[in-house]
């Protein structure tokens, strides 16, 4: 017979491979350690909290924020909510419009129960932050806010009956403070999804140190007209639309209000 085995050598060498360069393995451990951090920061995560013998789903670490952080936010974010300030019990989901890290804070003030809130997926894996918002049962939500994992924990919490927080413009606004920044599909997929009720919130005015902020909170309100049938991505793109149409309508509500109470002050102190 012609056929040929390799040699010891060669068949060493494929068993081996090629010896790993320096850099190879510092990647190799960089890998391992990062495969390490997110498992570590997997078991960290709380995502659904149990509910209480009233039906209340507590945060204690979030209320001892709030207890902690609300003299501080206060004194410097002066600011003054109008509308649906107290929330019952069960699920919502709030939408807002995003102009700064304190933002979160208003909605936590209308409810003592734990609120969930839809974050940027680096702010789980931030040093500090991170820990934070993974005790907390934050969501990370990639940048378009479209990938599937995103969705499915959400409609798990509010399915829970918990309440879930969420900011469609993406980023904070630094651009405009008349516009909202194109909103990110999916809070109306969501709401319609899990027939959960909306909470719209409006920042009406940009917060600024040691200006009061208005904060107008809306009716809660379902979308369903949309419920119990297959609906198509433009029929979503539609609902996600009447959203942020009601957003516009309240704050513009709300300013003509406030004009007309000035105009009113204005001219009974000029009588």
């Amino acid at each position: 017979m012609n056929e040929t085995t390799p040699s010891s050598g060669q068949s060493e060498e494929q068993e081996i491979g090629e010896p790993l360069t320096r850099a190879q393995k510092r990647a190799q451990k960089k890998e391992a350690r990062k495969k390490r951090r997110l498992e570590k920061h997997e078991k960290q995560r709380r995502l659904l909290f149990p509910a209480d013998k009233k039906g209340r789903h507590i945060m204690p670490l979030m209320n001892f924020l709030r207890v902690l952080l609300y003299p501080i936010h206060f004194i410097i974010f002066p600011f003054k909510l109008h509308g649906y300030k107290k929330v019952g019990t069960g699920a919502y989901m709030y939408v807002s419009n995003h102009y700064c890290l304190w933002d979160v804070f208003y909605m936590a003030h209308t409810t003592w129960e734990g609120l969930h809130f839809m974050a940027k997926e680096p702010v789980l894996h931030a040093p500090v932050v991170g820990y934070f918002a993974r005790r907390l049962g934050v969501i990370g939500a990639m940048r378009d806010g479209s990938d599937v994992r995103t969705v499915m924990d959400a409609m798990r919490i509010l399915k829970n009956g918990e309440k879930l927080a969420m900011f469609p413009e993406g980023t904070r606004n630094k651009r405009s403070d008349e516009e909202f920044l194109p909103f990110h599909s999916g809070a109306a997929l969501i709401s319609i999804k899990t027939g959960t009720p909306v909470i719209p919130v409006v920042i009406c005015n940009r917060p600024k140190p040691f200006c009061i902020t208005h904060v107008v909170l809306g009716e809660p309100f379902e979308f369903s007209e949309y419920y119990g049938r297959k609906l198509t991505p433009e029929e979503y793109a539609e609902a996600d639309k009447k959203l942020t149409e009601r957003m516009y309508s309240l704050r513009a509500d709300f300013r003509a209000q406030r004009a007309a109470k000035n105009k009113k002050k204005a001219e009974k102190d000029g009588k």
